[in-house]
This record gives C-alpha cells, sequence and structure tokens, in this order.
C-alpha cells in the first residue's frame, strides 16, 4: 500500500493573470547569456528593452496592460545589459549589467519613469570584460556582488562606489552565484564544470567539487533555509539537477536527470515554504518540488504547462504576494510580446489568513551596514509577519533620497582628433596640438608658482 506524504503545499496550482492583468506589446532584448531576463521587487518588473544603447524597461506592477511603443526607459549603458536586480531593501534602486564591462545602479522614481533615465546613480568600473552578473548582498545594506567574462569576482559598497573585495584567478568564468544565509559565503558554477563555496573576505575557495558534466551552463541556488545547495545543468546527454551539502561537497545527496531538452534550467527557491521551481528555457512549462532535509530531499509536487515558451523568468519578493488569494509565490513569465505573472496558490476555501503556510519572511530592512559587512562582521536576516493586520510592511518606508551616494571626480577624458592621412589635415591638427602643449605648459608653470607662493 502506498502512503501519500503529508505536505502543506501539495495541492499547489499554477494560476496565469488575465490577459488585461498582463504586459504586452513589450520589445525585450535577450540574446544568448544565460540570465534571467527579468527583475520584479515589490512595485516594479525590469527587463532589457531593444532599441540604442543598453536599455531596460522599469514597468510599474500597478500599470499592466498595454506597454506603449515610446515607454520611457532606462538607457545609459553603450552594450547591451546582460543583468538586472532589485535593491532587496530599497524599492527603487536597481542594478545593471552590461557588454559595456560596467554595472550601474540606478535611482526610479516613486511614481515610476516618466521620462527616459540616462544618468545612473554610481558607475561601478574596474571589469575588462562584460558584466554578466549582478547579484545583492541578503542581509547588509548598499553590497553588490559583480562578475565579468573573465576571472574576476568584485564585491561593492554602493554608496561610495568603490569595490572593497576583489576576487580574482580562483575560477573560470563564472555563469551563476547564490549567497548562503546571512551572506558569509556564496556558490558559484562556472564554465570549467564544478561548484564551488567562496569565502569573499579570506579570498578563498572553500571548497569545490565536480559539478554538471555537460558542455552547456549550470546554475546554483542556496537553499537557505535548509543549508543546501541546489545545482541545475546537464549530464551527457539530459537536463539534470544535483542536491548538495555544503559541508561535505566530495559528491551530492541526490542527482537526478530530467529529460532531454536543450533549454537552460532557471532554479527559484522559495524559503518560507522550502519550495523550488524549476523553469526551462523555451520551455513552456514550470515544475515545482518540495525540498526537504531527509533523503531523498526532493519531492516533486506538480507543474504549470503553458504553450508559450519562455526567455526569462523572476521570482516576486515574498511580502508581495496576495495572502487574501492564498498566494504562496508568484512567477513573472517573459515571452517574445508579454509579461505574464503567474499565481501559485494552496487551495483554502477560508478567507482568514493562513498562518500555517505564511511563516515570517525576510523583512525588505538590512541586518547590517555595509560597513560592518566588510569589516567582517556577519548577521542574520530579519523577518516580519505578512499578516496584514501586524502592519508590519512597509514597501515604501525607505525612499530613493535615503540612498546617498558619495561620488567620485571623473577622470578627464583626453579627446584625440580623428585619424587622417590627408596632409593638409595632418598640418591642421599639428598646429592645433601645439596650442594646446603651449596652454598647459602655461597652466603648469602658474600652478607651480602658486604652490611655490603659498608655502
Amino acid at each position: 500500500m502506498s502512503i501519500v506524504r503529508a505536505s502543506l503545499y501539495r495541492h499547489v496550482y499554477g494560476e496565469p493573470f488575465k490577459p488585461d492583468q498582463c504586459f504586452t506589446n513589450i520589445r525585450p532584448n535577450v540574446g544568448a547569456w544565460d540570465s534571467n531576463w527579468v527583475a520584479a521587487n515589490a512595485l516594479f518588473v525590469a527587463f532589457p528593452w531593444q532599441g540604442g544603447g543598453g536599455s531596460v524597461a522599469v514597468l510599474s506592477q500597478k500599470n499592466p496592460g498595454k506597454v506603449a511603443a515610446d515607454v520611457p526607459l532606462v538607457s545609459g549603458h553603450t552594450g547591451s545589459v546582460l543583468d538586472v536586480k532589485f535593491h532587496p531593501f530599497n524599492q527603487f534602486i536597481m542594478a545593471t549589467g552590461s557588454t559595456d564591462a560596467t554595472a550601474k545602479i540606478w535611482g526610479i522614481p516613486q511614481d515610476g519613469l516618466t521620462q527616459t533615465l540616462t544618468e545612473p546613480l554610481q558607475s561601478l568600473e574596474g571589469h575588462l570584460k562584460k558584466v554578466g552578473l549582478v547579484e545583492f548582498h541578503p542581509t547588509a545594506n548598499n553590497v553588490l556582488l559583480t562578475a565579468g567574462q573573465y576571472h574576476k569576482v568584485a564585491l561593492w559598497d554602493i554608496e561610495t562606489g568603490k569595490s572593497q573585495i576583489e576576487l580574482k584567478d580562483l575560477w573560470k568564468d563564472i555563469q551563476s552565484v547564490s549567497f548562503n544565509k546571512n551572506g558569509s559565503l556564496f556558490a558559484t558554477t562556472s564554465k570549467d564544470k564544478k561548484l564551488r563555496i567562496i569565502d569573499p573576505r579570506k579570498n578563498e575557495v572553500a571548497s569545490e567539487a565536480e559539478g554538471h558534466q555537460g558542455t552547456k551552463g549550470s546554475r546554483v541556488t542556496w537553499l537557505t533555509s535548509l543549508d543546501k545547495i541546489f545545482t541545475a545543468g546537464f549530464g551527457k546527454l539530459e537536463r539534470q539537477y544535483m542536491i548538495w551539502d555544503p559541508r561535505q561537497l566530495d559528491k551530492p545527496l541526490n542527482t537526478t536527470n530530467i529529460d532531454m531538452a536543450s533549454g537552460l534550467l532557471m532554479p527559484f527557491f522559495d524559503p518560507d515554504t522550502n519550495l523550488l521551481f524549476l523553469a526551462g528555457k523555451g520551455d513552456g512549462n514550470i515544475r515545482y518540488f518540495e525540498v526537504v532535509n531527509e533523503e531523498p530531499y526532493i519531492h516533486f509536487l506538480s507543474e504549470y504547462k503553458s504553450t508559450d515558451p519562455q526567455m526569462g523568468m523572476a521570482l516576486l519578493p515574498k511580502i508581495a504576494v496576495s495572502v487574501s488569494q492564498n498566494e504562496i509565490a508568484r512567477l513573472f513569465k517573459l515571452t517574445a510580446n508579454a509579461l505574464t505573472p503567474i499565481s501559485f496558490i494552496v487551495p483554502r476555501k477560508s478567507e482568514l489568513f493562513q498562518s500555517d503556510i505564511y511563516p515570517k519572511t525576510a523583512s525588505p530592512s538590512p541586518s547590517i551596514s555595509a560597513g560592518d559587512y566588510f569589516s567582517g562582521q556577519d548577521a542574520e536576516p530579519t523577518y516580519v509577519s505578512l499578516n496584514p493586520e501586524d502592519k508590519e510592511i512597509n514597501l515604501e518606508g525607505v525612499t530613493l533620497t535615503d540612498f546617498k551616494p558619495k561620488t567620485q571626480p571623473k577622470k578627464p577624458k583626453t579627446e584625440l582628433p580623428p585619424k587622417t592621412a590627408n596632409p593638409q589635415e595632418l598640418l591642421k591638427q599639428n598646429e592645433e596640438l601645439r596650442k594646446r602643449v603651449e596652454e598647459l605648459e602655461k597652466e603648469n608653470w602658474e600652478l607651480k608658482q602658486k604652490l611655490g607662493g603659498d608655502q
């Protein structure tokens, strides 16, 4: 006789929003880079937009529907945007990484964009090639991790705009990254097919293991509530996932082959329910599982099915789900011309707050400052109640004005004349440069005289 495993989430089902509650007429700019391509916080959704330069559409969740062709954009990169993330503790701050070798920090007006935004709050410069990953620290305020196409990871204090930690030559090109619960460590998957756990403040690889051996990319997600690690990738032919104990990476706790499809897998984990959602690029379906601490460590629940292939996906922060509808998760599914929210719901008849499926969740407030984190301190996440009667969540309590960037003076850029083989043009340029040298020598002499007179 088979025994049905008890679970609060055995009957969870996915339900897409009605068409008028979706974002349509969109023009996502999605390339071959392995990114989720979409980001969501409690107020906005964002994704790269087609057009000149590196543009991003930032849309208010209060105003779904047909998106205007001339929608205001964030447009300040000189290359395509590869990754987008929202600040976990400020709903109006967003980070982007680009092929132009920079990451940028943007301030979104409280009522959303009314005109195209071209000036970032900070430009984080120091990578030599494309910045394909940006990831905020889970508990420390204003700490951002960036990773590029070559062997470098940087952790920044985004208020000062300075990298406080730089990790070099510890691995091949990073494909994904995920912090542990308090952010003291992070896990990575890389092009060399290895899973690594990094201690950034010691500038060392704490442990590593052979991961998925397929030629395509892999992803990692730290299962923070269970202190396990989940990876998704490819075997020799099939898509597969693995579960690991971060204290002992000698072999995975579970390896399961999924199917023979070719799309890269995107995992999303909800630590409150221990539910893991797995969406494949080019797939229409979304599988979801419950992860536990006992063998086999993961149980398949069901799948949301659709015929529309997804290009990207984002998970809504738990503080923004609809508890009145018993919604325990919401994913934003990006397709070629629409962004569709999909609710995952626990069927209940009662309209009262369901405390058994809504434990306290991570707070939209930091536990520690950037300075304290970089000095070696750690702090666990703080938690808030999702019960509306407790009134513990204030999404707009922290505004854009609370972010105070300390900008550094920019190094002046020398503008050289265009190259030419025309003799007359060369004589003209030579005369202009000669005059400029005379001006600079005069300025230098006057400055020396001034400094000498002040002594």
